[in-house]
């Protein structure tokens, strides 16, 4: 093309390049909406709407490889093919659970505004088989009865949320926690508890008609999760060795630091489709700049929590500490997540800055209560998604104590039920592994298989103190 053009004549050349100005132009002066781009069709709409949908959930489905590198890089190798076993099984149980189950429990025809009809299955609407079978004379039927969007790629999208939540305890418990009361955890977490948090939230039920603001889940996902996590600490307990007698803190470093960097950068960039995609449109104009404010936030607060931790660190823990900077950026995104869609960018990065600074203080409070997260996971999803819902009242002026009654009543429903079910697991089937398991390492222990067989096994013998 480039040799076509310097090849033409240049009176020509003159010519081909005036002609089509005064097309362009005239397309604009007769179709106006193409140069203001207001927004498409209903079909056209229908069909960037779907597509968002999808390819954000496809982002948000690849967190799940970002929180299994995370937590097999925090772990001792011994213990990193159960983390992979975990997070591929997590996200197996929250894709049926929430299919046969979750959705709608979360959003079909909710009652008194708490928890939707227990209907089994989820499909798509009666319009859209049709339309699959006559797509001429149903496609009319869809765009009039429809929500815009095709309705499983709405759940897709949903779905991948109740995954993240999930993925939250794996970390917080990993190398102590019996893997199938862990599943059989996670069950219960994406059938049951999760959904009810969103039926009383994005589902249109009571803290929704209230007036509490959640864009895209600091409470509704990470909170949850981590007050699930928190409940697993207590009742699973430490791993053998962390805390020794005298009191101190034994160091557990991440066996493969680079392996965890890797995980926040997937995680980092799968956050882009978390908040992006919760425009939940991207139809017209206003949808695409309202999304690119949200994924510029995003990133924003992201960047603003690794400095502020980077900084926070050494006088803080001591050191600079990396794992704590990596996750300074896990808190930012948390922390942003409750209110993304600021177009006052600046407050993006003071907020991302005070999750970073809460995540190190987190880490550091965790050490004096004795509560062993491996990935800290708590203060990086259950503190920083505290602050960011809070923030909420100060960038987007809800209601201080909406906002508080969403934090309180989410966290003591979550904690209760989780911390019962922890402790009833505990008492019948048993929550962690056994002593030998433990110390010789789940990879060996439980699924019978090293992830790195050419190096000798070298049980740590400070576990026993």
């Amino acid at each position: 093309m480039h040799w076509f053009i310097k090849s033409l004549p240049r009176p020509r050349l003159a010519v081909i390049v005036a002609a089509t100005g005064v097309a362009t132009a005239a397309l604009l002066v007769a179709r106006p909406s193409v140069a203001y781009a207001a927004g498409v069709d209903d079909e056209a709409a229908f069909v960037f709407n779907t597509f968002s949908f999808l390819i954000w959930g496809a982002l948000v489905m690849w967190m799940c490889a970002g929180f299994t590198m995370l937590e097999s890089g925090s772990v001792r190798t011994k213990n990193a093919s159960m983390i992979c076993l975990k997070n591929i099984g997590l996200y197996s149980i929250a894709a049926l659970a929430y299919f046969f189950v979750g959705y709608n429990l979360m959003y079909t025809d909710l009652i008194a505004g708490v928890i939707g009809t227990p209907n089994l299955l989820y499909g798509p609407t009666a319009a859209e088989v049709s339309l699959l079978g006559d797509p001429e004379g149903a496609a009319a039927e869809v765009l009039e009865t429809g929500a815009g969007y095709s309705a499983m790629s709405d759940w897709f999208f949903q779905m991948v949320f109740v995954a993240t939540a999930a993925s939250i305890v794996s970390g917080a418990l990993a190398e102590r926690v019996k893997v199938w009361s862990f599943f059989l955890f996670v069950l219960l977490l994406t059938a049951i508890i999760y959904p009810i948090v969103g039926a009383w939230t994005w589902g249109g039920g009571w803290l929704k008609e209230l007036g509490f603001s959640d864009f895209a889940g600091s409470t509704i996902v990470h909170s949850t999760g981590g007050w699930a996590a928190l409940a697993g600490l207590i009742v699973v307990g430490p791993r053998l060795g962390k805390f020794r007698r005298d009191g101190t803190v034994r160091p557990t470093p991440p066996s493969n630091i680079l392996v965890v960097t890797l995980g926040v950068f997937i995680l980092w960039f799968g956050w882009i489709g978390f908040n992006g995609g919760s425009q939940l449109g991207l139809a017209s104009a206003k949808d695409a700049v309202a999304m690119s404010v949200v994924i510029a936030n995003t990133n924003l607060a992201a960047a603003a929590g690794v400095i502020v931790a980077l900084l926070v660190a050494r006088p803080i823990l001591g050191r600079i500490d990396l794992f704590a900077i990596l996750n300074g950026a896990i808190a930012g995104l948390v922390s942003i997540t409750a209110r993304p869609d600021i177009t006052e960018h600046y407050w993006a990065v003071i907020i991302g800055a005070i999750g970073g600074l809460v995540v190190v203080l987190g880490l550091k409070l965790l050490e004096k209560i004795k509560l062993d997260d491996v990935v800290g996971a708590v203060p990086a999803h259950l503190f920083a998604g505290i602050w960011g819902t809070l923030a909420v009242s100060i960038t987007g002026g809800a209601p201080i104590h909406i906002q508080l009654l969403g934090i309180v009543s989410i966290g003591a429903a979550v904690f209760a039920v989780s911390l019962g079910l922890w402790k009833l697991m505990d008492l019948t089937i048993k929550a962690r592994v056994s002593y030998d398991v433990e110390r010789l390492g789940q990879d060996a222990g439980e699924l019978r298989m090293e992830s790195y067989p050419e190096f000798v096994l070298m049980p740590d013998m400070e576990e026993d103190d």
